[in-house]
């Protein structure tokens, strides 16, 4: 069997490596991207995506990789911490199944994975699909063309696949008021401010995060309202004047900002689509299943939902079952997952007073006794069923049920 993937981000290079590693199938990857992107949040990995990771042995990269955080801390204007939450108590909540990790350090581990034989092709994409009854024809941007038994849209939230098949992005994709930004600086004194702490700035209508990471950068992501009309001309400037007075660190890391390019700017936004497959086209991580930075979980859906697809694959005996099969089971997760992202806006973005104020005695009640199990599920998100559950998994893989409590979610981006 031959599988083209459009795609080399999460979902695209965990499930190439399934495909390739344990099904033995011909995997090519086309990434448009001319190279592996290099920004991105820092985000919390756990959950089905934690298990999947594990079962696929690539977990000890994972960990290897991983951003240490001491905690989560609010600071206002002046730097001055507001309230906080410390990160071992919460590991602890998630039976320690739990790592900081970089976006780009994530799919770093992916790729290194993959074996030589897997294609991965950069600078390339699909103009066209002819999708046939037992096969699919992709024409590419270069002007070539190839052949495969299915096709793959692992190309993220604005996916070319999903339009060039399933129709126009704005019937499917749901914004949900806010923007986001994502991006690196060089600047020793921010870094030696922020420590291993993670960072937020406790402050109305929007909110910046900063972590200080291992290679003496900064890594800055931002929320904020904003329409689904249109992004900013100039990111950088946008960002500047929306954060002009959230003080601290604000300035410096605005300043010492690349370039408009080098900024990831988008819409906070969800995919809902009635169906993830037409014939032998299917959708896997954020083409067909974008929870936004709001939830927490993208990462982890994305190698979970991964994960499942590849194991429906094994098991079904025709491709079709397979597709269908991976839906069933992965969009009650998926379903969940959107559902406390929407409901976590507040949050994330408290718009009163009343409820920044409420965020900071969250945070502090959460040390007393008997609260941790409820800081899991409110800081890391209700990680949903076990891997185990949804697929077949190595007996080594540790994963249990998961902690009983609320739906809610993590920091934006994470």
């Amino acid at each position: 069997m031959k599988v083209v993937i459009c795609g080399a981000g999460i979902a695209g290079l965990a499930l190439a490596g399934r495909l390739h590693n344990v099904l033995g199938w011909e995997v090519v990857v086309l990434e448009r991207a001319p190279r592996p992107r290099a920004e991105g949040y820092v985000i919390d990995f756990f959950g089905p995506g934690y298990d999947a990771a594990e079962a696929m042995g690539v977990l000890p990269w994972l960990e290897e990789l991983s951003q240490p955080v001491s905690e989560m801390v609010l600071v206002d204007e002046h730097g001055r911490r507001r309230a906080g939450l410390r990160y071992d108590g919460l590991a602890r909540s998630v039976r320690g199944r739990l790592l900081s990790i970089a976006r780009p350090d994530l799919e770093l581990a992916l790729r290194e994975r993959l074996s030589l034989a897997v294609g991965l092709r950069f600078g390339v994409g699909p103009a066209r699909v002819d999708v046939r009854p037992d096969r699919v024809r992709v024409d590419l941007t270069d002007g070539s063309g190839i052949e495969a038994d299915l096709l793959v849209g692992a190309d993220g939230i604005h996916s070319t696949v999903r339009g060039l098949v399933f129709g126009d992005e704005a019937r499917y994709v749901r914004h949900l008021g806010y923007h986001t930004a994502a991006f690196t600086v060089d600047d020793p004194v921010s870094h030696a401010e922020i420590g291993d702490r993670f960072c937020l700035t406790d402050t109305l209508g929007r909110q910046l995060g900063l972590y200080a990471l291992r290679d003496g950068r900064v890594a800055v992501f931002a929320v904020h309202p904003g329409g689904a009309d249109r992004l900013p001309a100039d990111a950088h400037a946008a960002l500047c004047e929306e954060y002009a007075a959230a003080g601290w660190l604000a300035p410096r890391v605005l300043a010492a900002c690349d370039p408009s390019t080098r900024i990831y700017y988008d819409q906070v936004a969800q995919v809902e689509l009635p169906c993830w497959s037409r014939g032998r086209v299917v959708l896997v991580g954020d083409a067909c299943q974008a929870v936004s930075p709001l939830a927490g979980q993208g990462a982890s859906l994305a190698v979970g939902g991964a994960y499942v697809l590849a194991d429906q694959l094994a098991r079904a005996a025709r491709v079709e079952d397979a597709l269908t099969g991976y839906e069933h089971k992965w969009r009650p997760v998926v379903t969940r997952a959107q559902r406390t992202a929407r409901q976590a806006a507040r949050w994330f973005v408290p718009e009163s007073t009343r409820d920044l104020r409420l965020r900071r005695l969250a945070l502090r009640s959460f040390g007393l006794p008997g609260a941790r199990r409820l800081a899991g599920t409110a800081f890391t998100g209700r990680a949903g069923p076990p891997l185990r559950r949804l697929a077949t998994i190595p007996p080594w893989v540790t994963g249990r049920e998961p902690v009983v409590g609320r739906e809610s979610a993590g920091p934006p981006g994470r």
